[in-house]
């Protein structure tokens, strides 16, 4: 068991290094490169046909029901592809510092989802690192004025505020499937439905990849091949394996690599700039999933708690 969790640390780690890249990258190609519905339909079915290919080549699928299966396919058409309908457009209008600071909020949704629907015990720590997470997120989201880096700030920090809470959903049922399900089974289903809504929704709003039209330009399709590779098919590919042996909070909190990863990079690639509000907001939410994890494993030592 020690090895399978290293390997799940070391799993989570990888993936969410791809992801704070994933926003600079992502930030680079939209919307000039390609528009963010366009973006989320190339990449739910880019990694859906990669996904039944690792399917082919690995073990053999477990025996799995129609009825698990048509719920992994309606978590990917809404849960999944709505993440990534979320994200890009918000990240087109925002910063990709401000992005992850939302996406670092991921701990907080899926604290408040146990406590409303699965019956966490709401505790005064917990309550106060909420608190303290959302007036950080708060910070963010009413100070962070439109420029050129961040076309309409607000507009942009508001989606993906919604779609880091939509992740958190998709976090907390993806584990609870997966006890019933294999990893590769999993990401087969949930990506072929979320292909099916990215391609439902760029037959309505059209298809617009300047990327991919003539005159080819070089840079723009290696960073869309990184996009599409590395953080989208093996950053999910090792996302199963972290759910699988780590604590669904714990997931969460490799979200702060996403946000380490993507100041850093985004300050050498001048995709933002130095904001004491942005910075004031990331530790107000860095203390607030603190206090909250901390709290989340004094109750997960209790014998009370435990049998609960």
């Amino acid at each position: 068991m020690k090895n399978k969790k290293l390997e799940a640390n070391l799993s989570m780690a990888v993936s969410k290094v791809f992801s704070g890249l994933n926003m600079n990258a992502l930030k680079y190609l939209l919307p000039l490169w390609m528009s963010p519905l366009t973006g989320a339909t190339l990449r739910c079915t880019f990694a859906a046909a990669a996904f039944w290919v690792i399917g082919w080549f690995s073990a053999p699928e477990e025996k799995t029901s129609l009825k698990d299966k048509g719920l992994l396919f309606l978590l990917g058409a809404v849960g999944l592809y709505g993440f990534m309908f979320f994200y890009l457009v918000g990240l087109s209008k925002t910063t990709p510092v401000s992005s992850s600071i939302f996406t670092s909020l991921q701990p907080i949704w899926v604290f408040l989802i146990m406590i409303f629907f699965y019956h966490e015990k709401a505790t005064g720590s917990k309550i106060a690192g909420i608190s303290i997470a959302l007036v950080g997120a708060l910070v963010c989201i009413l100070t962070q004025q439109s420029d050129d880096l961040a076309s309409d700030a607000f507009t942009g920090n508001m989606l993906c505020l919604v779609s880091s809470i939509v992740y958190a959903v998709y976090l907390v049922m993806s584990q609870r499937i997966l006890t019933a399900v294999g990893p590769v089974t999993m990401l087969k289903y949930t990506f072929s439905g979320a292909a099916f809504s990215g391609i439902v929704v760029s037959l309505i709003t059209g298809f617009d990849a300047p990327v991919l039209s003539l005159p080819f330009h070089w840079l723009p399709f290696a960073i869309l091949m990184f996009v599409l590779i590395f953080p989208t098919t093996l950053s999910y590919l090792l996302l199963p394996v972290g759910l699988k042996y780590l604590k669904t909070t714990v997931v969460a909190i490799y979200g702060y690599l996403i946000l380490i990863v993507a100041t850093i990079t985004s300050l050498i690639l001048g995709q933002d700039r130095f904001s004491w509000t942005q910075t004031f907001a990331i530790l107000f939410i860095c203390v607030g999933v603190y206090l909250v994890e901390v709290a989340e494993s004094k109750d997960k030592s209790t014998p009370q708690h435990a049998g609960d």
